[in-house]
């Protein structure tokens, strides 16, 4: 098998310095609760040497949570100077189900907010491993939920609501609209999955062969998984709310847009997706980006980030329109 070690020779020159900035032995998960403060302090930095986005009114609250669990902190971004109801998107961030907070993701959800003219819930869901599965995924229904039944607080249509999230964020929407399908208590309309988290197996071509430790590689991959599964889970009898590619059934889900880089160990896995949801007859995008790494949109100015921030936008757009 062909082991891609180096991405030099693949990436978009564009993206490299991004990969260039990264430690040569990528981040250390030795220490998690260290990796979570030190990835808050570079976000919260890299946010604030961001020019600011008129336009967007933020707010911070604390909604409730699962039957028997904690409140779920979300924070709300709105269009300032808005009339009528607007069409709105739950965000669930990335991290490998074990890091990230509302900071990983500020930035771009104030850039989203202003661009399309919609509500924004972004989900500060609780981590593995102190939280293995199911509570991350219950915390974005919660927060879903109280979105939902929210609508005239917010100024929500409720018939244009939408959920969405980046990597494992992606594979949390991904689990989320089963469940949504299945518990049939709320409707949404489209799902935004970019490079999502979507299986525990790893058994993909691009599993394998995406190493390079500056990246999100196979040996991340396979420690975010046990933390959020548990040490003891079956990894041949996990739940599709967990891992979406797992579901069989995929009929009566939302359209959906799927968008990923070819140099990033979820490609196989992405394109498999879509086109299970494709042969169950939903509506799918699905975009490969080449010479681009996982989370290569962070590299806003290269000119395949700035593509694809037009393609997802645009996207969005579409599924927001009023027929």
């Amino acid at each position: 098998m062909n082991k891609i070690t180096d991405l030099k020779t693949k990436i978009d020159p564009e993206l490299s310095p991004s990969l260039d900035m990264m430690p040569p032995d990528g981040i250390d998960f030795t220490d998690l609760q260290a990796m979570r403060a030190a990835s808050e302090k570079m976000f919260g930095e890299m946010a604030a040497m961001m020019p600011p986005v008129p336009g967007v009114k933020i707010k911070d609250r604390m909604v409730p949570g699962p039957e028997n669990s904690p409140e779920v902190g979300v924070r709300i971004y709105s269009p300032e100077n808005s009339s009528g109801k607007m069409p709105a998107l739950l965000w669930i961030h990335g991290g490998g189900y074990i890091a990230g907070s509302l900071t990983f993701d500020d930035y771009p959800m104030k850039q989203l907010c202003a661009s399309i003219g919609c509500i924004i819930v972004s989900v500060n869901y609780r981590l593995a491993p102190e939280n293995p599965f199911p509570a991350a995924t219950e915390d974005c229904y919660a927060s879903l939920k109280w979105m939902a039944a929210s609508c005239e607080e917010l100024q929500i249509d409720k018939s244009r609501i939408a959920i969405g999230g980046g990597s494992a964020g992606g594979g949390l929407a991904a689990g989320l609209a089963i469940l949504v399908r299945d518990r049939g208590e709320i409707n949404i309309i489209f799902q935004l999955l970019i490079y999502p988290m979507l299986d525990n197996r790893n058994v993909t071509h691009s599993s394998h062969t995406i190493t390079d430790p500056r990246t999100w590689d196979r040996s991340k991959n396979l420690f975010a998984w046990e933390a959020y599964l548990g040490k003891d889970a079956d990894p041949e009898n996990v739940s599709p709310y967990a891992a979406a590619s797992r579901e069989k059934n995929l009929s009566g889900l939302p359209p959906a847009y799927i968008a990923v880089g070819e140099l990033d160990l979820f490609l196989d896995e992405n394109i498999e997706y879509a086109q299970k949801l494709l042969q169950a007859g939903v509506s799918t995008e699905l975009h490969v980006y080449p010479g681009a790494t996982h989370g290569f949109d962070g590299m806003a100015t290269a000119s395949v980030s700035m593509r694809f921030i037009q393609e997802r936008n645009n996207a969005l757009k579409k599924a927001f329109k009023k027929s």
